[in-house]
């Protein structure tokens, strides 16, 4: 049996305002022709269908475009829910798909999926656990607990769940596991949405050794293995969401395994979706132009920051932004912001008071207010987030 896995789809999202949707049709466009070429037997959707719980109109009907069009030549397609997805919404269309082998599990359900391969007639078991919140596992987790002790918790709140979910599991059948969860040792990027506080949402690997074959997993956005029993994998997005992101490869995955067996995996790698890229201007504006008329990234979606000695003004930010529509973001660094940098990381000042100790430099003396130190540390704790995941 060969199956594709994917997720993570987020159909609806956008970048800073900026619409995805033509992006995310390229995508099932390209979808549709690996399942018919490569001969894909199950189509595996890993949750995050959509990008938040109540998606725009375009977005579901995306989504059932391509429900319908994966599914057409008689190739099974097995749908979760993911933290961004609305679990009712997501399954409120079974009785009108599933007799189109189209199974849609919004919330965790007491047993596994069957499919049955046309190609080679083989039956795989899935054992498909939609985002298993807190709320939807009707388990109040104590707030006075420790973190890890609430990891444990809920760590074995998902092991009993998917072991029960793979009791059918046979000889005979292709056995797999599918779920939208954060298993430790994975690599986070910020565009996923946290579905752990602290680490206390995470789940211990060994919740998935459950005897599949091999378990598909959402919600990371970039692809990757988890060390566990079996093969453990992550699909991926199909396009980059943030620019912690930028530089990956995309990808779905595709799995070759029989009754017994163990699967053999082969990353099919994308072509769609507009790259997402960091420019580091040291050079200033001079720099920037010379990109600009090389036509570098002419495709891409950027986020700049550009070194200057004097400040940018709003015409040259509206130059930039006429003459390369896929700038997102237009940072300027100044020298004496680098300095303040370097004495931070000299220094054993709070930050707090380097930045009042920057601004009396900069203004001869005058002490900045309250609100300007909080706004200051705002800005910088979310860019030191943004850089912290890439």
């Amino acid at each position: 049996m060969r199956i594709l896995h994917t997720g993570d789809w987020h159909f609806g999202r956008t970048l800073e305002g900026r619409s995805r949707m033509k992006e995310q049709e390229d995508f099932v466009e390209e979808l549709v022709r690996i399942v018919h070429d490569q001969k894909i037997d199950l189509v595996m959707m890993a949750g995050d269908v959509y990008d938040s719980v109540n998606p725009p109109a375009a977005a579901e009907q995306l989504f059932y475009e391509a429900a319908a069009r994966l599914t057409e030549g008689g190739t099974p397609l097995a749908v979760i829910a993911g933290n961004h997805d609305q679990p009712e919404r997501v399954s409120s269309v079974t009785p009108l798909v599933a007799r189109q082998g189209i199974t849609l599990v919004g919330l965790p359900v007491a047993e596994a999926v069957t499919v049955q391969a046309v190609r080679t007639g083989e039956i795989a078991k899935i054992a498909a656990l939609p985002y298993p919140s807190e709320a939807r596992l009707n388990e109040l987790l104590a707030a006075e607990g420790d973190e890890e002790e609430l990891r444990r918790a809920y760590s074995a709140r998902v092991g009993m769940l998917m072991r029960k979910l793979a009791s059918s599991f046979t000889p005979e059948t292709v056995n797999l596991a599918m779920s939208h969860i954060y298993v430790l040792g994975g690599v986070e990027s910020d565009s996923e949405r946290p579905i752990q506080v602290g680490g206390a949402y995470t789940v211990d690997p060994s919740a998935l050794a459950v005897g599949a074959q091999y378990t598909a997993l959402g919600h990371l956005h970039r692809p990757q293995a988890v060390k566990g029993e079996g093969m453990i994998r992550y699909s991926g997005s199909p396009l980059a969401y943030s620019f912690s992101e930028a530089g990956q490869a995309k990808s779905v995955s595709i799995i070759d395994v029989a009754p017994g067996q163990q699967p053999v995996l082969e990353e099919v790698y994308l072509s769609c979706g507009r790259p997402l890229i960091r420019w580091k201007a040291k050079g200033g504006l001079e720099e920037v132009h010379r990109w600009l008329d090389e036509g570098r990234d002419a495709n891409g979606f950027i986020d700049l920051e550009i070194s200057l000695t004097e400040a940018m003004s709003l015409g040259d930010i509206h130059r930039l932004r006429k003459s390369h529509e896929g700038f997102v973001h237009i940072r300027p660094v100044y020298p004496e912001m680098e300095q303040v940098e370097v004495e931070y990381s000299r220094s054993r000042l709070p930050v707090p008071e380097l930045f009042r100790k920057f601004y009396q430099r900069q203004t001869g003396g005058a002490e900045p207010d309250d609100a300007l130190v909080e706004l200051f540390l705002a800005l910088t704790s979310e860019d030191a987030e943004v850089k912290e995941e890439a």
